[in-house]
C-alpha cells in the first residue's frame, strides 16, 4: 500500500506552485509563479498551472488528488467542481439503503485513514462525511470551486497549454489538466418506447426524489444491479407493490457486515498502528480473491456450486429459476454482496418478472408476454455510462484531433492514465481500471503519486509537455487486451464493464499489487517530455 502521499519524505519530492490562470470573454489574469523550493535545483522557477477536473460527480477522487498533492508539498492547485460539494458518488447516490461494497477502513485513503466508522461497510452518509472530513483535514476547501461544469477541453498548440471551456461560456488554462469523472457519474436510462408518457413519477436512483413519497405507491424497478440491490429491500418496506424489471439474475453473496463492537471503535480511533493493520489485513484478504477473475477459477466454481445450491432451494411458482440463478461465470458481471435481497424477494408484495420490457404505458409497465404491470412510480436502477469516459466534455488535442476520434474504437489509455497524443492530460480511474475485487482509492493514490513524480520531471528539467510515448501506449494497451481474453469479463455475458462493441474498456486484468508496482516508478521510456519553458 501507497504510505503518505507515496514517499517516504515529502520534501523528497518538488514542491512547484500549481495555479490555473484563468481568462474570461473579456478579461485576462496572468499565472502566478513561486520558486522551486524544497527540490533539486532549487531556485530556478517555471509556471506550471495545475486544473483538477473533478466537475461531473465521479467518485471522490478529486479530494484523494489533493489531499496527496498536499502531502507531496504541492499548496497551489485548483478543483472544479460541478455540484454544490465534494463527495462525488456518495453525495449523488443517497438512496435508501446506499452503502459501499467495499470494507470501511480500505475504503479510505492510506494516508487519511479514520477510526470512526460505524460498521465494517459504511453506509452513504459515513463516506460522505468522511471526504468533508479529508477536504477539511487538508485544507482543500480553498482549492475547490463548486458549480463549474466543464463543456470542452481544447490544446493550444501555440502556449502548449489547455483552454478550458466552462458551459457558462467563461474560459481558464491550465498547463496541466487531472481529470477525476471516472467510470460511474452518469446515470444510463435505456430507450424504451414509451418512456415519456408515463404519468407517475419517475426517477434514477442516483438522482433520487426525496420529495416523492415511498409509502403504500405501485412502484415498479427497471434493473437489478448493484444499487437496486441496496434500495429494493427498503423500497419494499414500505410499498404496497413492487415489482422489480431483471434483464438477468446476478451473483449474490452474503455481507460480512456487522456494526464495530465499542472495545474495536474505541481501539481503531485510538490507536493508529492497529487502524493499519486492520487494514492492511482487509487489503490481502480482498486481494486473494484476484483468481476470480479469471475465466474457470477455482473460486469462480466453488461460488458457483454453493450458490446455486442455496437458491434452488429458493424457487417456487412465484420465483423460478430463471428469476435466482444466473446463466454465466461469477464473476463475469459485477459480484453483489447482500444479506437481505432474496428474503426481499420472497415478500408477497414484491415480484420479478424476466420478460424484456416492451414498453412504458401511462400507468403500466408491458413486457414482450403481453402483460401490463400496473404502477405509479418507476424507479429506474440501470447504472451508468461507464465506457463513455469524459463525456460529454469536447476534448481536441494538438492539430486539432478530437478525443472521440482517437476512441473511435473504445477508450483506450497507458496504465489507464494518459492518452496518446494528448499532453498533459491525466485520467484518475480511467480505462481499464476498475476493479472486481479490492478498493479503487488504491488504484488511485498510485495514479496520482505517478502524476506527481512526471511534474517533478517538468519543473525539474524545465519542461512544458509531457505525454505518453507511443510505442508504451501500444504496448501497456496490448497486453491488457491479452490479458482481459483470458478472463471471467470475456466469458459472453453482457456487462458495464464493455462498450457497445462488446470490448471490455473498463476493468484492469490483474492484482493491484502488480498495477501499483507498475506505476511506483515513473519509466524513463515510457514518457516523452519536450518544450522548454523560460526563466
Amino acid at each position: 500500500m501507497v504510505s503518505g502521499c507515496g514517499c517516504r519524505d515529502p520534501s523528497g519530492y518538488l514542491a512547484p506552485r500549481l495555479v490555473a490562470s484563468s481568462r474570461s470573454a473579456t478579461r485576462t489574469r496572468r499565472h502566478a509563479e513561486r520558486p522551486g523550493a524544497g527540490f533539486a535545483g532549487g531556485g530556478r522557477r517555471r509556471r506550471c498551472d495545475v486544473a483538477r477536473n473533478r466537475h461531473h460527480r465521479g467518485w471522490s477522487r478529486g479530494p484523494c488528488d489533493g489531499a496527496q498533492l498536499r502531502a507531496a508539498g504541492v499548496t497551489s492547485f485548483r478543483i472544479v467542481e460541478k455540484s454544490d460539494g465534494v463527495g462525488g458518488t456518495w453525495r449523488d447516490n443517497s438512496y435508501p439503503g446506499a452503502a459501499c461494497d467495499v470494507p470501511s477502513h480500505l475504503y479510505s485513503l492510506s494516508f487519511a485513514s479514520w477510526g470512526r466508522w460505524s460498521r465494517k461497510f459504511a453506509p452513504q452518509p459515513e463516506i460522505l462525511r468522511y471526504f468533508e472530513w479529508v477536504a477539511d483535514r487538508f485544507g482543500l476547501r480553498d482549492h475547490i470551486e463548486t458549480n463549474r461544469e466543464v463543456a470542452s477541453l481544447d490544446y493550444d498548440d501555440g502556449s502548449q497549454r489547455w483552454r478550458i471551456g466552462f458551459v457558462t461560456g467563461e474560459v481558464e488554462y491550465a498547463d496541466i489538466v487531472v481529470s477525476a469523472l471516472g467510470q460511474l457519474n452518469r446515470p444510463f436510462v435505456p430507450e424504451i418506447a414509451g418512456r415519456d408518457r408515463f404519468a407517475g413519477e419517475q426517477f434514477h436512483s442516483a438522482r433520487w426524489r426525496r420529495d416523492v413519497d415511498l409509502v403504500d405507491r405501485d412502484i415498479a424497478v427497471i434493473g437489478n444491479g448493484a444499487s437496486a440491490v441496496q434500495f429494493v429491500p427498503e423500497v419494499a418496506k414500505v410499498a404496497r407493490s413492487l415489482t422489480v424489471f431483471q434483464r438477468s439474475a446476478n451473483w449474490i453473496i452474503p455481507k460480512p457486515d456487522r456494526p464495530y463492537r465499542r472495545i474495536e471503535r474505541r481501539l481503531l480511533e485510538q490507536v493508529p498502528p492497529a487502524r493499519r493493520l486492520h487494514r492492511w489485513w482487509i487489503y490481502w484478504r480482498l486481494e486473494a480473491n484476484v483468481s476470480l477473475m479469471r475465466s474457470g477459477s477455482l473460486l469462480g466454481r466453488l461460488i458457483e456450486r454453493r450458490v446455486s445450491s442455496e437458491l434452488g432451494k429458493l424457487v417456487s411458482p412465484r420465483l423460478s429459476a430463471e428469476a435466482l440463478i444466473p446463466d454465466y461465470s461469477p464473476g463475469c458481471k459485477r459480484l453483489l454482496i447482500s444479506n437481505d435481497y432474496y428474503a426481499t424477494l420472497l415478500r408477497p408484495n414484491v415480484s420479478v418478472t424476466t420478460s424484456p420490457v416492451r414498453e412504458i404505458a401511462a400507468d403500466a409497465i408491458v413486457t414482450e408476454d403481453g402483460v401490463a404491470h400496473t404502477c405509479d412510480l418507476l424507479i429506474w436502477g440501470t447504472g451508468f455510462r461507464a465506457s463513455e469516459f469524459l463525456a460529454p466534455i469536447a476534448v481536441s488535442g494538438p492539430q486539432g484531433r478530437r478525443l472521440s476520434d482517437a476512441w473511435s474504437e473504445g477508450a483506450r489509455a497507458h496504465l489507464g492514465m494518459a492518452i496518446e497524443g494528448f499532453p498533459n492530460l491525466f485520467l484518475l480511474y480511467g480505462p481499464n481500471t476498475n476493479l472486481g475485487h479490492n478498493s479503487i482509492l488504491f488504484m488511485i493514490e498510485a495514479q496520482v503519486r505517478l502524476i506527481v513524480q512526471l511534474v517533478d520531471v517538468m519543473v525539474r528539467e524545465r519542461r512544458t509537455s509531457v505525454e505518453v510515448d507511443p510505442l508504451a501506449f501500444e504496448a501497456s494497451n496490448r497486453d491488457v487486451r491479452e490479458r482481459l481474453a483470458a478472463s471471467v469479463w470475456a466469458t459472453g455475458c453482457e456487462s458495464w464493464y464493455k462498450n457497445a462493441a462488446g470490448t471490455i474498456t473498463n476493468n484492469w486484468p490483474g492484482s493491484t499489487l502488480a498495477y501499483w508496482r507498475r506505476l511506483r516508478t515513473a519509466r524513463a521510456n515510457d514518457w516523452r517530455f519536450s518544450g522548454r519553458a523560460g526563466r
